[in-house]
């Protein structure tokens, strides 16, 4: 089969969590002997074209004609993104399906697909309405307003969660029967290779103090200075802990600020932006990952903290909620309660036995549910039920051609 991805990240152009689901699937569905080219944003420093493994990645600049906000960059980005889809199109022939990653390439995606009669499937990783808790003004109206109408052109959306197929049904009104959920996953083989390294380690705690850490966009949803509230009671019970809260984003200096105010930057360690390896090696010598979002559609992060074999603690939200089954493989907290976030980890301080069991179960659930294998097959059904249903159905974009011969 031959696909078509769109998406405005992809490695080593890492914004969020999109990038790495578009590159885990990407290569699985290329390595099943499918033609997979994947459109993209150019990120500095990178081909504009190259063969990635099992995939050919296209990638391209927005028209630079001085943009004055996201949303007409975004806008720039699409007329670059369907130039090359075109070009590519009449290089190599058309796609069987396209695939479009969330709304940033929603118009590029319904150009071809109308232009060359190829059928749609989306992914809706989230929603603006969730990441922002309803809409608050024009820009997010405009926003959820693309969502809606890419989750009306997509022959299928696909969805992450339980959760968020029930809030693309609440805020799109999109039918059950046009939802797909199909779970993200993680690399099983991630770490392998790395151990605890004690070098690393003694960076940020000594040999007899234990490790918490966090790592996500420091952002409102993702709940940091929830886990900074949590902090005073987890070390009024268990000094000798250390925080590591790695990451970067627009409340970076409001979290030190917190920090400084409650006199923890002795105990708490931002590391700001960590390269792929170093985020590696911290997971390794953690000996707890809390993830404590607000608004999380799925939860990447957790899995990785799961295949590390790092018990974790998360917020009961969203679809970290479905990952994590409470004090049977992970810990969960209340959203946005700090006491609730505390006592979870505590429980994992004190029980380090408990602790450990609960990380090997853990990593059996990833090896059995979450991994990319399993979730190129279930994707691959979707494309096959798409390309069957869209051959038995009338859907025709007729040439200009054909319907001057009609008239």
């Amino acid at each position: 089969m031959k696909i078509l991805m769109l998406s405005w990240e992809y490695p080593p152009r890492i914004v969020g969590g999109i990038s790495r689901v578009v590159y885990d699937l990407a290569q699985k569905l290329g390595e099943r002997d499918n033609e997979v080219h994947v459109v993209t944003f150019c990120e500095p420093g990178t081909k504009e074209l190259e063969k990635d493994k099992n995939v050919i990645v296209h990638r391209v600049h927005s028209y630079d004609v001085g943009t004055y906000n996201f949303v007409d960059w975004v806008l720039h980005l699409n007329f670059a993104l369907t130039e090359r889809a075109v070009a590519l199109i009449n290089d190599i022939g058309k796609f069987d399906i396209i695939h479009a990653h969330d709304w940033i390439v929603a118009f590029a995606a319904k150009t071809i697909k109308n232009a060359y009669s190829i059928p749609l499937v989306c992914t809706i990783h989230a929603t603006e309405s969730g990441r922002n808790w309803g809409i608050h003004n024009d820009i997010q109206r405009y926003i959820s307003g693309v969502e809606w109408w890419l989750g009306y052109e997509s022959w299928r959306a696909i969805v992450n969660s339980n959760y968020m197929r029930n809030e693309v049904k609440s805020v799109f009104s999109l039918p059950d029967d046009k939802i797909r959920i199909i779970p993200n996953g993680v690399d099983l083989n991630k770490f392998n290779g790395y151990t605890k390294n004690l070098e690393v380690r003694r960076k940020y705690a000594m040999d007899h103090e234990k490790i918490v850490f966090f790592v996500g966009r420091l952002v409102n949803e993702k709940g940091a200075h929830v886990l900074l509230d949590a902090v005073p009671k987890v070390l009024h019970h268990y000094y000798d802990t250390k925080f590591i809260i790695a990451g970067r984003g627009p409340q970076l200096d409001h979290l030190k600020w917190i920090t400084a105010s409650k006199n923890l930057s002795h105990k708490v360690y931002f590391t700001g932006y960590i390269s792929d390896e170093d985020l590696l090696q911290l997971y390794k010598v953690a000996d707890i990952a809390v993830f404590p979002s607000l608004y999380e559609p799925f939860g990447i992060v957790a899995l990785e903290g799961m295949v590390a074999d790092v018990p974790v603690v998360v917020s009961d939200t969203g679809g970290l909620g479905e990952i994590v089954h409470h004090g049977v493989d992970g810990m969960k907290a209340y959203t946005g309660n700090a006491n609730s976030l505390a006592d979870c980890i505590l429980e994992l301080l004190f029980n380090p036995d408990k602790a450990e069991e609960m990380g090997r179960r853990a990593l059996e659930k990833v090896r059995r549910v979450y991994n990319w294998e399993y979730i190129a097959d279930q994707t691959m059904d979707v494309y096959k039920e798409i390309v069957e249903s869209c051959k038995q159905s009338s859907w025709n974009v007729k040439s200009i051609k054909e319907q001057l011969d009609i008239l």
